[in-house]
C-alpha cells in the first residue's frame, strides 16, 4: 500500500505538495473513492523514503480541506471528493437573526464560490463556546469567531493558530495586533449615535435603556458604558432596566430597545394606551434591519453597523490573511420614531 503514492525526489515541488496533488489527482480519476483508506506514515516513510513530518503536513493539509479524515487508531481516509474546495472556513455565532443573516451571507459572498463553511452557534453559553471551538481545532483551513461574552475568552479563543483566526464584532482587548480582529466600538458608536440624535432627544424628559437580559440578546458593557457617558455629559435623566416592563412606558419618555418581539411589544403597548410614537414617546433601536425600516408611520430610528460592508471587510480579510485590528463604523439613521 505504501508504494501506491507516488513523487519526484529531485522535483522543484515540495514534497509534501507532491503527496497532495498525486492523492486529489487519484481521487478525480477514480482510483481513490470517499471511504478508502490512505497508505500510513510509516508505509510512505519504507516506500518513498519521505520524512514522517512532511507526510503529516501533507496529510494535515488534507484534512484542513475536508477531503481526507483521521481516525484513532486506524490512521487517514478519504472523507470527501470535492478536491475543488480550497478552503474550509469555521464560523462560530452567537445566535442567528436577520442582521448577522445579512453578515453571514456578505460573508460567504466575498469568500467565494471554493470556499465551504461551517456554521455553528453558542448561544451565550461559554461552556457550549468552549467545547465547539476547541472539539474543531485542526479541522478547518480558518476560524471565524465571535465570542459574544461580557468576559476574557482570550484562553479559549487564543488555543486557534492567530495566522488562522478573524475575532469578529468583539474586540480581545488581551490579543495585540498580531491577531486579525473586525470590531464594533460599541462605546463610541453609541455615544456618537446619541449625540447626534440630540437634537430629537431633547423633547423628552428622560431615556430608558432595556437590555433584554432574559433572553437571547447580548449587550456588550460598552453599550451601558457609551450610554451611561452620554446621559452623564449632556445631564439627562436615564435608566437602565434589565428587560422590557411595558408598565414603565410613559408620555414624555424615549426608550431604547434591542429585540424585535420587544419592538414588537412596545409599540402594541404604545398603541393601546393612544400614544404617538415619534411625539409623545421616542424609540431608538440597535442593529438595523429591513423590518425596522417598515414599523410604524416612517420606520424605527436605529444606530447600526452595515452588516454588509462588515461581511465584504471579513471576507477581505480572510482571503489577505490580514492582520491588526479594524473599527467597523456605525451610522445613525433616523426614521419616524424620535
Amino acid at each position: 500500500m505504501g508504494k501506491y503514492l507516488q513523487i519526484e525526489p529531485n522535483a522543484q515541488k515540495p514534497k509534501y505538495q507532491q503527496l497532495i496533488d498525486d492523492i486529489i489527482e487519484k481521487i478525480q480519476n477514480g482510483t481513490l473513492q470517499r471511504g478508502d483508506q490512505l497508505p500510513t506514515i510509516n508505509e510512505i516513510t519504507q516506500s518513498l523514503g519521505v520524512a514522517r513530518m512532511t507526510i503529516i503536513r501533507a496529510y494535515e493539509e488534507l484534512r484542513e480541506r475536508g477531503i481526507v479524515a483521521a481516525q484513532h487508531g486506524k490512521g487517514y481516509f478519504v472523507a470527501s471528493t470535492d478536491v475543488q474546495t480550497t478552503m474550509h472556513v469555521f464560523v462560530l455565532f452567537d445566535a442567528m437573526n436577520a442582521y448577522k443573516e445579512t453578515l453571514f451571507h456578505s460573508l460567504k459572498e466575498a469568500l467565494g464560490d471554493n470556499v465551504a463553511i461551517n456554521l455553528f452557534f453558542h448561544y451565550h453559553d461559554l461552556k457550549v463556546f468552549e467545547n465547539v471551538l476547541i472539539n474543531n481545532i485542526g479541522n478547518y483551513n480558518f476560524y471565524i469567531v465571535m465570542p459574544h461574552f461580557n468576559e476574557d475568552v482570550s484562553h479559549i479563543v487564543g488555543q486557534i493558530p492567530k495566522d488562522k483566526l478573524l475575532v469578529l464584532d468583539i474586540d480581545i482587548d488581551e490579543f495585540d495586533n498580531d491577531y486579525a480582529v473586525l470590531y464594533q466600538n460599541f462605546e463610541e458608536n453609541i455615544y456618537s449615535g446619541l449625540q447626534e440624535a440630540l437634537p430629537l432627544l431633547k423633547k423628552y424628559k428622560a431615556i430608558t435603556l432595556f437590555l433584554s437580559k432574559n433572553q437571547f440578546q447580548y449587550t456588550p458593557n460598552g453599550i451601558t458604558k457609551g450610554f451611561k457617558r452620554f446621559t452623564n455629559d449632556f445631564g439627562i435623566d436615564s435608566r437602565i432596566i434589565d428587560n422590557l416592563e411595558v408598565d414603565c412606558i410613559e408620555a414624555g419618555q424615549a426608550y431604547i430597545l434591542f429585540l424585535e418581539s420587544d419592538i414588537i411589544r412596545f409599540m402594541n403597548h404604545v398603541n393601546k394606551k393612544g400614544l404617538k410614537l415619534g411625539e409623545d414617546v421616542g424609540l431608538l433601536t440597535y442593529d438595523d434591519t429591513p423590518i425596522k425600516q417598515i414599523l410604524g408611520e416612517d420606520g424605527i430610528t436605529t444606530i447600526s453597523n452595515d452588516f454588509q460592508k462588515m461581511g465584504k471587510l471579513a471576507g477581505r480579510m480572510v482571503r489577505n490573511r490580514q492582520k491588526g485590528k479594524v473599527a467597523s463604523p456605525c451610522s445613525l439613521i433616523v426614521r419616524g420614531s424620535l
